[in-house]
């Protein structure tokens, strides 16, 4: 039996967003500041590419059915 769009959307965006998860897990592992050295603006910059990027992409996920805003 053939997959549907929905199952294999499902199926990929699942594994793809658990892969995300767990390498957002490992960048945390560079937070132990016996190890590692690093500013607060180290982090402002990692941080703002990261939430730059999720906009980007959630952007790519549009609706056509919405209406746009209109004044």
């Amino acid at each position: 039996m053939e997959e549907t769009k929905e199952e294999r959307f499902k199926r990929l965006a699942s594994s793809r967003t658990n892969t995300i998860l767990k390498k957002l897990d490992v960048l945390g592992n560079c937070s132990n500041i016996q190890v590692y050295g690093y500013t607060k603006k180290d982090i402002d910059k990692i941080f703002s590419a990261i939430e730059a990027k999720m906009k980007q992409t959630r952007g790519r996920f549009s609706f056509p059915d919405e209406e746009k805003f209109r004044l």
